[in-house]
């Protein structure tokens, strides 16, 4: 489930950015050694990385028909016997329990999520030999999960921290330049106002099957690190198009009012479609202007140089079979973001045509 005010001027020094642990109690966050950036706070954790791999081994085993044979053709890495019958046993219960879920809507598999982010900093989320660590999870899920951690530790976990550290590193110029001014330009639009709090970002390996996604209550965003769709400048459209649907209710409660009151149902997908486009129409001169520094000399080597909106969000309306959603907010939504019409004439000629 995936706008412009005053600019920063770039540091000079992008190119120096590393980052490091903040410890105790955020020990994967990730900061630049130039403190914060503004709107996300970046975290790569142990237990939501290795929830997310189960649950992406699980699927692809699911999806194979093979909910018994060795994981290690798809895992990579030669185990020993012993390990191999850890990971299978912990494969088949995510099987069994979680793979056939949706990561978005289930209530079970976003409350172990949140779970696990709030405990990253323990090495355990039984509380066996820290009280502190007991994260209370139901079921068997916690001695399945302190059980395989050791295999996942020692297999995967250094190459997958590796490849969210440096997704973060290649998406902090911009964050840190526009993302003070996109969150205004969006809440804007919204007629809301962005959280005072930083948005988490969990930077995963591994997410759902559109590579990231949002869950609210509270407002978290999950994004795979090695998702070809999350890469360059589709980096920062996934950021801001996955916290809008955190910030974006009004829109979501003016088609319903609107709707109810001419006694017509709510047009399936009609505001995410809306959240979609008027993303990609925000973050529009803001790769233009990207663009038209090259060259300039203070433009880090991380940064992207698109010259035009994404191809991907481009198509993302037509992928989603929602052609005459885009039509419609071409017609009647983007005359709002023009500042030709008011937001309520927008939604209400939305709904209408809809």
């Amino acid at each position: 489930m995936r706008r412009a005010s005053l600019r920063r001027l770039l540091l000079p020094c992008f190119g120096a950015l590393v980052f490091v642990f903040v410890f105790p109690c955020r020990a994967q966050q990730v900061e630049s050694m130039y403190g914060p950036l503004p709107v996300f706070e970046f975290h790569s954790g142990f237990w939501v990385n290795l929830h997310h791999f189960l649950y992406h081994e699980a699927r692809a085993r699911l999806a194979a028909g093979d909910n018994h044979a060795s994981s290690a053709k798809t895992s990579g890495p030669s185990l020993k016997p012993a390990e191999q019958k850890i990971w299978d046993d912990a494969i088949a219960y995510y099987v069994a329990n979680y793979a056939g879920r949706d990561l978005v809507v289930n209530i079970d598999l976003m409350l172990l999520k949140n779970q696990l982010e709030d405990f990253e900093d323990c090495d355990e989320v039984t509380g066996r030999k820290k009280p502190r660590c007991d994260a209370g999870l139901p079921g068997k899920i916690g001695p399945i999960l302190d059980s395989v951690a050791p295999i996942y530790r020692a297999h995967w976990w250094g190459d997958q921290d590796r490849a969210n550290r440096r997704w973060v590193i290649k998406v902090a110029p911009l964050v840190r330049e526009q993302g003070v001014g996109l969150s205004e330009r969006l809440a804007d639009i919204y007629q809301t106002n962005w959280p005072k709090e930083k948005i988490r970002v969990d930077v995963c390996a591994f997410a759902n099957s559109a590579g990231a996604y949002t869950t609210l209550d509270p407002l978290r965003v999950t994004i795979a690190s090695t998702d070809p769709r999350n890469q360059g400048t589709e980096a920062l459209e996934v950021l801001f198009h996955e916290a809008s649907h955190g910030i974006a209710t009004p829109v979501e409660a003016a088609i319903s009012r609107e709707c109810k009151q001419r006694d017509k149902p709510i047009p399936r997908d009609l505001w995410h479609a809306l959240i979609i486009y008027t993303t990609g129409e925000v973050l529009a001169p803001v790769f233009k202007d990207s663009s038209a520094q090259k060259g300039g000399g203070n433009v880090p080597p991380q940064l992207p140089q698109p010259s035009v909106v994404p191809d991907a969000l481009k198509d993302i309306l037509t992928q989603r079979g929602w052609e005459q959603y885009h039509l419609l907010l071409v017609l009647y939504w983007q005359p709002y973001l023009d500042g030709s019409v008011s937001f309520d004439d927008a939604i209400a000629h939305l709904v209408s045509a809809a």
